[in-house]
């Protein structure tokens, strides 16, 4: 058999082009005989035997007419200076009527050449960016030449109506059987494009966050095999499953491309900052705890990858929220932070020795407080709800502060450095383990 071919029909078709058949039943000289059995699987077994030699001189006329109504017909298949097209339609018509006078001799005549040719053609219709309508409309254009013919010819060859009845019931089951065959093709071919597609766009994502960065000329041509538009701007996202739920594959937009499968799952998305674009992500994300990195320019998607790494890490240790999306560019301070986490802890241990002297567990509640003024500027309400403690609580705290570190604790440029060792220190196990 031919390999894949672009057009409607395939060198198989040589395969069962007027070989032996099996006669069923005894040969008679007429056509008027009496019907053999109809089955409901196999009409054609209804029709006098006898039929196919008297259609057999009349196929090579009848599938010239038929080829020029179908081309007359379907533009898409007439293509008058591809002569290797042509035989290919001429070897799918020629084969189909040839089965179809077997069958009426033998049904129990083998399908597979001619089911063969039209799983052919039904890849083919895939491939050429077809669907199944333009081959169902040739079938008809088809079955209606024959059926013309057989009525004109019917009265001189002496065919009965209930004979007639039987042949047109065996052309619609024929029909039905090759457009099946036909359609096994076509959802094979399309399968298989999905396939080669999804490739691509997996290639195309790898290329995108590599480093050091791939040439765009390398990027522009992948881009356009995998279908992609390249923007302007990207966003790489990192993926981590919520273990109790189920997995569950994200409906992404067709232009973010994914890699779930992965052993670190990741996604690019294109015009992060587009209208809509963030709330199109966290419903399709729900099932799993996502960071996405800062938008950044195509060639630097690799870049807000190492964002998106970071991140996730952070969000699986609590530090940074995980009921949604993750955005790095709202966390760049605690991002920061952890960057360099011994240097920050080593700082910590410097500006926070004044604590050393409490016990363990207030020595918490002090640290959680004065983060909490450093945060909100030391207004007592703020702190207190936040806490969700009573203002005199907090009042109390600060003052403890206020003797354990003296002026340093309101000097303007040691705040921020305060605020980030204390939120490096509170995320340490062994305090998360003192919590009362």
């Amino acid at each position: 058999m031919r390999s894949r071919w672009c057009s409607p029909g395939c060198s198989a078709v040589g395969s069962f082009r007027g070989g032996p058949v099996r006669r069923r039943g005894r040969e008679v000289g007429t056509v008027t005989t009496t019907l053999g059995e109809r089955s409901p699987l196999k009409p054609w077994a209804g029709v006098p035997s006898e039929l196919s030699d008297i259609f057999r001189p009349h196929l090579d006329a009848l599938a010239e007419e038929m080829i020029e109504e179908i081309l007359a017909g379907i533009p898409e298949y007439s293509r008058p200076q591809d002569e290797e097209y042509a035989r290919l339609v001429r070897l799918a018509v020629e084969g189909a009527l040839r089965q179809f006078t077997d069958l009426i001799m033998d049904p129990e005549s083998s399908w597979e050449p001619v089911a063969a040719v039209y799983r052919e053609i039904g890849w083919a219709e895939a491939r050429e960016g077809r669907n199944l309508d333009i081959l169902q409309t040739s079938l008809r254009l088809g079955a209606r030449v024959a059926w013309r013919r057989l009525a004109a010819e019917s009265e001189r060859y002496n065919i009965s109506r209930r004979t007639l009845a039987s042949i047109a019931e065996a052309i619609f089951a024929f029909l039905d059987e090759i457009a099946r065959a036909a359609t096994d093709g076509y959802t094979k071919a399309r399968e298989q494009e999905a396939g080669e597609l999804e490739h691509r766009r997996r290639r195309l994502l790898d290329l995108l966050l590599a480093e050091p960065p791939a040439a765009p000329q390398a990027i522009a041509g992948l881009a356009r095999l995998a279908q992609w538009h390249v923007p302007r701007t990207v966003a790489a996202v990192v993926l981590y499953e919520r273990r109790q739920q189920p997995f569950s594959h994200p409906s992404l937009p067709p232009d973010v491309l994914a890699d779930v499968n992965r052993r670190e799952p990741c996604l690019v998305v294109p015009d992060p900052e587009g209208p809509g674009r963030g709330r199109m992500l966290e419903p399709v994300l729900r099932d799993w705890v996502a960071a996405l990195g800062p938008t950044v320019r195509v060639e630097e998607a690799a870049k807000s990858l190492r964002w998106a790494r970071q991140a996730l890490p952070l969000a699986r240790r609590g530090i940074l929220p995980s009921d949604r999306l993750i955005r790095c560019a709202d966390h760049m301070p605690a991002l920061v932070m952890f960057k360099d986490e011994e240097l920050v802890r080593t700082v910590a241990e410097l500006r926070l020795a004044p604590l050393k002297a409490v016990r363990p567990r207030h020595r918490e509640r002090l640290m959680r407080t004065l983060l909490a003024c450093l945060q909100n500027g030391f207004n007592a309400t703020e702190v207190a709800n936040r806490l969700h403690v009573h203002p005199q609580t907090v009042r109390y705290r600060l003052h403890q502060l206020e003797e354990l570190f003296g002026e340093r604790l309101h000097e303007p440029e040691t705040r921020l450095e305060m605020a980030m060792v204390l939120t490096v220190w509170l995320t340490a196990p062994e305090t998360s383990q003192s919590n009362d």
